[in-house]
């Protein structure tokens, strides 16, 4: 192996390794499903990380220079996610769950396209770009972020989320409003 062959490999090991939507979700689903069948054979799917973006957000281009490039963002989003990014404009019809999604507006007016049904389905019709969502092993969405992100604040995220800090914080949470109700007890005065 030369020097100049190792360097391209150690390069292309620190990025990213970003999937379309349907191969996360197949990967996912056969994961979940070999999961199942041998819990200690096989390692448990990971959660799905989406960045929806559009070609003509400057925020979005900031965040592929710099967050994306991140070590330690490529190392959390590599290891616990199955990384997506999703044309909030894509022309391309996806079918999931039944539902075939697609872009009602997808000719250019005015240098933009339409919203994808996906897209807006995903960010709950609140389009802002970039926007975050992460899935979790059953794609149910934990949580949508928007808006550029710093480094440090993004490595918080993946870390708190891919490493299922969020569970034991909703247990918390859960815990504390089914505790016994404090009773309110007035200070005692001299009149």
């Amino acid at each position: 192996m030369t020097t100049d062959s190792f360097s391209q490999e150690a390069v292309v090991a620190e990025q990213i390794k970003w999937m379309t939507w349907n191969e996360a979700i197949k990967t996912q689903k056969l994961e979940r499903d070999n999961f199942n069948k041998d819990k200690k054979a096989n390692p448990a799917p990971k959660k799905i990380f989406l960045d929806i973006y559009t070609g003509w957000c400057g925020w979005c281009k900031k965040m592929d220079r710099t967050t994306f490039k991140a070590k330690e963002v490529v190392r959390y989003m590599n290891k616990y996610f199955y990384a997506v990014k999703l044309d909030a404009e894509m022309t391309e019809t996806i079918s999931y769950n039944g539902h075939d999604f697609i872009n009602p507006r997808p000719e250019v007016v005015r240098g933009r396209k339409g919203t994808h049904q996906l897209a807006a389905s995903l960010l709950d019709n609140k389009l802002s770009y970039p926007s975050y969502v992460i899935m979790d092993e059953n794609t149910n969405r934990l949580v949508i972020y928007k808006g550029y992100k710093q480094t440090d604040a993004f490595v918080g995220i993946l870390s708190f989320f891919g490493t299922n800090q969020y569970l034991s914080y909703k247990q918390s949470l859960s815990k504390q409003a089914k505790g016994p109700q404090q009773q309110v007890i007035a200070p005692k005065t001299d009149k």
